[in-house]
């Protein structure tokens, strides 16, 4: 696989997560992780290579899974 194919994948699955991140509405945005969760998708994703991007997002993703079972919680 191409490193510009690869480059692309890990983006895109990165705006699917900022867009679920997004969707968990006020609930979720007063909790701490929130703001943890936008962290790892903006300023820590764009500081690290490609292969510690898949990392981070998978950090993130965990935690938003977190958020989502808090919010329903709610």
């Amino acid at each position: 696989m191409s490193f510009r194919k690869r480059y692309d994948e890990v983006e895109a699955h990165r705006e699917k997560l900022i867009a679920r991140l997004s969707g968990l509405g006020a609930a979720a945005a007063a909790h701490p992780g929130y703001r943890r969760a936008r962290t790892l998708l903006n300023d820590a994703f764009r500081q690290n290579s490609l292969a510690q991007r898949v990392a981070i997002l998978q950090a993130a993703s965990w935690l938003i899974d977190v958020l989502e079972q808090l919010t329903l919680s709610l």
